[in-house]
Protein backbone atom coordinates (compact mmCIF):
# COMPACT_ATOMS: atom_id res chain seq x y z
CA UNK A 1 0.00 0.00 0.00
CA UNK A 2 1.20 3.31 -1.28
CA UNK A 3 2.21 5.92 2.42
CA UNK A 4 0.71 9.02 2.80
CA UNK A 5 3.12 11.96 2.16
CA UNK A 6 2.17 15.79 3.74
CA UNK A 7 4.16 18.47 3.17
CA UNK A 8 3.75 20.99 5.72
CA UNK A 9 4.28 24.93 6.44
CA UNK A 10 3.41 25.96 3.19
CA UNK A 11 2.66 30.00 2.63
CA UNK A 12 3.90 30.80 -1.21
CA UNK A 13 0.68 30.43 -4.01
CA UNK A 14 3.50 29.24 -6.70
CA UNK A 15 5.35 27.13 -4.64
CA UNK A 16 2.52 25.48 -3.23
CA UNK A 17 1.22 25.17 -7.06
CA UNK A 18 4.71 23.10 -7.35
CA UNK A 19 4.93 20.99 -4.43
CA UNK A 20 1.46 19.96 -5.17
CA UNK A 21 2.53 18.88 -8.68
CA UNK A 22 4.48 16.43 -7.56
CA UNK A 23 2.07 14.07 -6.17
CA UNK A 24 2.10 15.20 -2.35
CA UNK A 25 -1.28 14.02 -1.06
CA UNK A 26 -1.75 16.49 1.58
CA UNK A 27 -0.71 20.21 2.24
CA UNK A 28 -0.51 21.83 5.88
CA UNK A 29 -1.18 25.27 6.01
CA UNK A 30 -0.06 26.67 9.80
CA UNK A 31 -2.34 29.24 11.45
CA UNK A 32 -0.57 29.01 14.68
CA UNK A 33 1.22 32.76 15.60
CA UNK A 34 4.50 31.81 16.61
CA UNK A 35 5.33 29.84 14.04
CA UNK A 36 7.74 31.05 11.16
CA UNK A 37 5.64 29.06 8.44
CA UNK A 38 2.33 30.86 10.36
CA UNK A 39 -0.10 31.63 7.33
CA UNK A 40 -0.88 35.54 7.29
CA UNK A 41 -3.16 35.29 4.33
CA UNK A 42 -4.90 33.12 1.35
CA UNK A 43 -2.20 32.41 -0.90
CA UNK A 44 -2.46 33.04 -4.21
CA UNK A 45 -2.75 29.40 -5.52
CA UNK A 46 -4.44 26.65 -3.29
CA UNK A 47 -4.27 23.04 -4.07
CA UNK A 48 -7.50 21.23 -5.77
CA UNK A 49 -5.98 17.46 -5.95
CA UNK A 50 -3.97 17.20 -2.50
CA UNK A 51 -6.02 17.77 0.44
CA UNK A 52 -5.56 21.10 2.47
CA UNK A 53 -4.79 20.26 6.17
CA UNK A 54 -5.56 24.17 8.41
CA UNK A 55 -2.57 23.28 11.74
CA UNK A 56 -3.90 24.56 14.73
CA UNK A 57 -2.59 24.93 18.57
CA UNK A 58 -5.97 24.95 20.93
CA UNK A 59 -7.75 27.26 18.43
CA UNK A 60 -11.39 28.29 19.39
CA UNK A 61 -13.78 26.40 17.25
CA UNK A 62 -14.96 29.65 15.40
CA UNK A 63 -11.35 30.61 14.64
CA UNK A 64 -11.18 26.63 13.06
CA UNK A 65 -14.56 27.27 11.22
CA UNK A 66 -13.71 30.50 9.32
CA UNK A 67 -10.31 29.27 8.89
CA UNK A 68 -12.11 26.31 6.74
CA UNK A 69 -14.49 28.44 5.02
CA UNK A 70 -11.44 30.88 3.62
CA UNK A 71 -9.22 28.05 2.67
CA UNK A 72 -11.65 25.21 1.50
CA UNK A 73 -10.12 23.21 4.40
CA UNK A 74 -10.85 19.15 4.45
CA UNK A 75 -8.81 18.09 7.36
CA UNK A 76 -7.41 19.68 10.83
CA UNK A 77 -4.23 18.86 12.60
CA UNK A 78 -4.22 19.47 16.14
CA UNK A 79 -1.43 20.22 17.99
CA UNK A 80 -2.85 21.49 21.50
CA UNK A 81 -4.43 20.06 24.21
CA UNK A 82 -7.69 19.35 22.02
CA UNK A 83 -10.12 17.38 24.14
CA UNK A 84 -11.63 14.26 22.61
CA UNK A 85 -14.88 16.35 22.57
CA UNK A 86 -13.01 18.61 20.32
CA UNK A 87 -11.91 16.68 17.98
CA UNK A 88 -15.27 15.19 17.51
CA UNK A 89 -17.18 18.35 17.69
CA UNK A 90 -14.99 19.37 14.11
CA UNK A 91 -15.17 15.53 13.14
CA UNK A 92 -19.10 16.46 13.22
CA UNK A 93 -18.71 19.53 11.16
CA UNK A 94 -17.37 18.02 8.57
CA UNK A 95 -13.77 17.62 9.00
CA UNK A 96 -11.04 15.06 9.12
CA UNK A 97 -9.09 14.96 12.09
CA UNK A 98 -5.57 14.37 12.87
CA UNK A 99 -4.32 14.95 16.25
CA UNK A 100 -0.88 15.15 17.01
CA UNK A 101 1.48 13.59 20.67
CA UNK A 102 4.80 15.16 21.46
CA UNK A 103 6.59 12.12 21.72
CA UNK A 104 9.41 11.82 23.95
CA UNK A 105 13.28 9.86 23.66
CA UNK A 106 11.81 7.18 26.06
CA UNK A 107 8.60 6.41 23.82
CA UNK A 108 6.53 8.60 26.46
CA UNK A 109 3.51 10.70 24.70
CA UNK A 110 2.30 7.22 22.52
CA UNK A 111 -1.52 7.53 23.12
CA UNK A 112 -3.45 3.92 23.47
CA UNK A 113 -6.84 2.59 22.85
CA UNK A 114 -7.75 3.99 26.73
CA UNK A 115 -7.04 7.14 25.42
CA UNK A 116 -10.14 9.05 24.76
CA UNK A 117 -9.19 10.05 21.06
CA UNK A 118 -9.84 6.62 19.10
CA UNK A 119 -13.42 7.46 18.45
CA UNK A 120 -13.06 11.10 17.30
CA UNK A 121 -9.76 11.22 15.55
CA UNK A 122 -9.29 9.75 11.91
CA UNK A 123 -5.34 9.83 12.50
CA UNK A 124 -3.10 10.56 14.75
CA UNK A 125 0.47 12.21 14.17
CA UNK A 126 3.27 11.40 15.90
CA UNK A 127 5.86 14.34 16.26
CA UNK A 128 9.43 15.03 17.92
CA UNK A 129 7.98 16.62 21.58
CA UNK A 130 9.41 20.45 21.47
CA UNK A 131 7.81 23.61 23.29
CA UNK A 132 7.58 25.01 19.40
CA UNK A 133 4.64 22.34 18.88
CA UNK A 134 6.61 20.85 16.19
CA UNK A 135 9.23 22.05 13.14
CA UNK A 136 12.15 21.18 15.42
CA UNK A 137 13.96 19.23 12.93
CA UNK A 138 14.70 16.45 14.99
CA UNK A 139 13.71 13.43 15.13
CA UNK A 140 12.41 10.65 18.54
CA UNK A 141 13.64 7.34 18.71
CA UNK A 142 11.54 5.73 15.67
CA UNK A 143 11.93 2.09 17.33
CA UNK A 144 9.35 3.00 20.01
CA UNK A 145 6.75 2.67 17.23
CA UNK A 146 7.14 -1.03 17.82
CA UNK A 147 4.87 -0.14 20.81
CA UNK A 148 2.10 1.58 19.26
CA UNK A 149 -0.97 -1.18 18.93
CA UNK A 150 -3.25 1.00 17.81
CA UNK A 151 -6.94 1.63 17.24
CA UNK A 152 -6.04 4.81 15.21
CA UNK A 153 -3.79 5.03 12.23
CA UNK A 154 -1.05 7.12 12.28
CA UNK A 155 1.31 9.62 10.15
CA UNK A 156 5.18 9.83 11.44
CA UNK A 157 6.92 13.51 11.76
CA UNK A 158 9.82 15.21 13.11
CA UNK A 159 13.20 15.36 11.68
CA UNK A 160 12.40 14.11 8.86
CA UNK A 161 14.54 14.56 5.85
CA UNK A 162 16.05 13.31 2.48
CA UNK A 163 18.17 10.51 4.09
CA UNK A 164 15.61 9.17 6.23
CA UNK A 165 14.11 6.72 3.35
CA UNK A 166 15.34 3.89 4.15
CA UNK A 167 15.12 4.35 7.85
CA UNK A 168 11.27 4.94 7.07
CA UNK A 169 11.06 1.68 5.31
CA UNK A 170 12.12 -0.26 7.95
CA UNK A 171 9.26 0.56 10.32
CA UNK A 172 7.13 -2.49 11.27
CA UNK A 173 3.73 -1.51 11.93
CA UNK A 174 0.61 -1.68 10.58
CA UNK A 175 -0.41 1.80 11.59
CA UNK A 176 2.22 3.61 9.93
CA UNK A 177 0.27 5.53 7.16
CA UNK A 178 2.52 8.02 6.06
CA UNK A 179 4.70 11.24 6.93
CA UNK A 180 4.50 14.21 7.16
CA UNK A 181 7.65 16.82 5.58
CA UNK A 182 8.47 20.09 6.86
CA UNK A 183 11.66 21.93 7.95
CA UNK A 184 14.42 19.63 6.65
CA UNK A 185 12.50 20.22 2.66
CA UNK A 186 12.64 23.40 3.35
CA UNK A 187 14.76 26.58 1.17
CA UNK A 188 13.22 29.35 3.60
CA UNK A 189 10.40 29.04 6.29
CA UNK A 190 7.41 28.06 4.43
CA UNK A 191 9.22 27.95 1.34
CA UNK A 192 9.81 23.98 0.45
CA UNK A 193 12.92 22.47 -1.96
CA UNK A 194 10.40 20.79 -4.96
CA UNK A 195 13.90 19.01 -5.74
CA UNK A 196 14.45 17.69 -2.89
CA UNK A 197 11.23 16.76 -2.34
CA UNK A 198 10.89 14.93 -6.08
CA UNK A 199 13.77 12.61 -5.27
CA UNK A 200 12.54 11.25 -1.36
CA UNK A 201 9.05 10.71 -3.23
CA UNK A 202 10.43 8.45 -5.87
CA UNK A 203 12.41 6.76 -3.23
CA UNK A 204 9.90 6.57 -0.25
CA UNK A 205 7.13 5.39 -2.88
CA UNK A 206 9.58 3.01 -5.24
CA UNK A 207 7.79 -0.59 -4.86
CA UNK A 208 4.77 0.61 -3.46
CA UNK A 209 1.27 0.35 -5.00
CA UNK A 210 -1.67 3.02 -5.51
CA UNK A 211 -4.17 2.88 -2.57
CA UNK A 212 -7.37 5.14 -1.29
CA UNK A 213 -6.43 7.33 1.24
Amino acid sequence: MRKIVKVCGLTDGDNIRAVEALGVDMTGFIFYPRSPRCVRGVPSYLPVRAQRVGVFVDAPFGEIAARRDAFGLGCVQLHGSESPEECRRLRDAGLRVIKAFGIGPDGSGLPDASSGYGASCDLFLFDTRTDARGGSGRSFDWSVLDRYAGPVPFLLSGGIGPDSVEDLKKIDNKYFMGVDLNSRFELAPGVKDTGLLSAFLKAFRSGSTPSDL
